[in-house]
């Protein structure tokens, strides 16, 4: 045992894991056919069908009746990160084409917000295609304009085993500058199909505004400003948060212990008027996509790092959330008070962490009642999460979702799921 460990808490902690690895991963897959994936969006973002998971009961709407469908004093929070063209291109004098995926900021600074604003130089963890053929000494280079600017980018290795890229370019230019001008979309792998020009539309919500994701949060991309007038009108409120989207979240999971999957830590920034909104509306908040329900859960467990005085560090280790007694948590309202009092004590109007949180069957939610999300690939932590709120009635809901001839994935169709305690 760890010093200070009681046997109690030693045998309360080996209960659980051993629980988890109870969970097998062919019992959360399905079979998905290609012809049921959404390469393309439908015209109307609204137009979307939504199945609605309510007490064991399922029902099937469109995505327009949504705010019917919501109490009038529930709580929506929308993830309001923005993709970035986060993919490019370097051809090699050799002919040989290097694929060169923006994951992370390392240098100078790994907030993503501001290293959007870096200028001169930068350095990325990168996901790297073809890299047989780009050589630790190679340079690569490529002119690109901006605002009519020749400008000279050239591209080197920082760390070639870790995959770090030192990007510099002329001029006097922000990041985002070059990232605009040099990328593309990244769209999901699973779509199959190359990046169109719409996608840069239609792969973002309406409300995106924080450039850095490289992939949306396509709960988001039903909503239209007529929802919006809609939930206004019914009195539902919104709030927002920020968690950059990261490649992770396409990562099947390949290992038979699911707990031994390897979550990527995603970095996310907090308002002190979204922790004020929580605690106004503690009893039906309603996150817009998993990206903001992970993101709400991991703000409580930095609550409880605070409220235990553990570490004032935001970062939440993707198991850190299951080993604990009930008896030995604050309330969610305990945990979100400590929040407040932090930044007051620091002058913050923003906090910003990152998590790696994995939700799966056994996790007790402490601040989610409902989810609205799209439909998931089989044996993904995205399935887990899903079972986490709804059950074993994730089954019926998906073979309800295939009987009425729903759209899959990112572009495909929607649902609101109400937790089933």
């Amino acid at each position: 045992m760890k010093e200070g460990e009681s046997e109690g808490s030693k045998n309360f902690e080996d209960g659980w894991l051993k629980a988890a690895e109870l969970i097998r991963l062919e019992d959360y897959t399905y079979d998905l056919p290609d012809e049921r994936i959404a390469k393309y969006p439908l015209e109307n973002r609204d137009q979307s069908k939504l199945l609605i998971y309510k007490s064991g009961e399922i029902a099937h709407w469109r995505f327009t009746d949504l705010p019917e469908n919501l109490p009038s004093k529930a709580l929506l929070v929308f993830n309001d990160t923005k993709v970035i063209p986060a993919r490019a291109y370097f051809k090699k004098e050799t002919g040989a084409v290097i694929e060169i995926l923006l994951l992370h900021p390392e240098l100078p600074t790994r907030v993503i917000n501001d290293a959007m604003l870096v200028r001169h130089s930068c350095v990325w963890e990168c996901m790297i295609g073809n890299k047989k053929r780009w050589k630790l000494a190679d340079m690569l280079t490529t002119n690109i304009e901006i605002n009519g600017q020749q400008v000279c980018l050239s591209v080197h290795y920082e760390d070639y085993d870790q995959n770090l890229v030192r990007l510099t370019w002329d001029g006097d230019f922000v990041f985002l500058d070059i990232v605009k001008a040099l990328g593309e979309i990244p769209l999901p792998p699973y779509l199959n199909r190359e990046t169109e020009a719409r996608d840069s539309e239609t792969y973002q919500t309406v409300y995106a505004h924080h450039d850095g994701a490289v992939a949306a949060p396509t709960a988001g991309l039903h909503f239209t400003q007529d929802v919006f007038k809609k939930l206004e009108s019914k009195g539902v409120k919104k709030s927002f948060l920020t968690l950059h989207v990261g490649a992770g979240t396409f990562q099947p999971i390949k290992v038979s212990s699911v707990t031994e999957h390897r979550m990527h830590s995603e970095q996310v920034v907090f308002s002190k008027q979204l922790i004020n909104d929580l605690l106004e509306n503690l009893e039906t908040i309603v996150p817009v996509g998993t990206t903001s329900l992970r993101s709400l859960e991991s703000l409580y467990w930095f609550g409880v790092k605070l409220f235990r005085r553990e570490t004032t560090e935001f970062f939440i280790e993707k198991l850190y959330p299951y080993p604990f007694k009930e008896e030995d948590l604050p309330s969610s309202s305990e945990a979100l008070h400590s929040i407040l009092a932090f930044m007051e004590d620091h002058n913050l109007d923003h906090i910003i962490g990152e998590t790696e949180i994995f939700i799966f069957p056994g996790y007790k939610f402490r601040l989610c009642q409902g989810l609205v999300t799209n439909f998931h690939q089989p044996g993904s932590t995205l399935i887990l999460l899903v079972a986490a709120l709804t059950g074993q009635d994730w089954k019926r809901i998906y073979a309800e979702a295939f009987e009425n001839n729903y759209r899959f994935l990112s572009y495909g169709d929607s649902s609101l799921l109400w937790r089933r305690d």
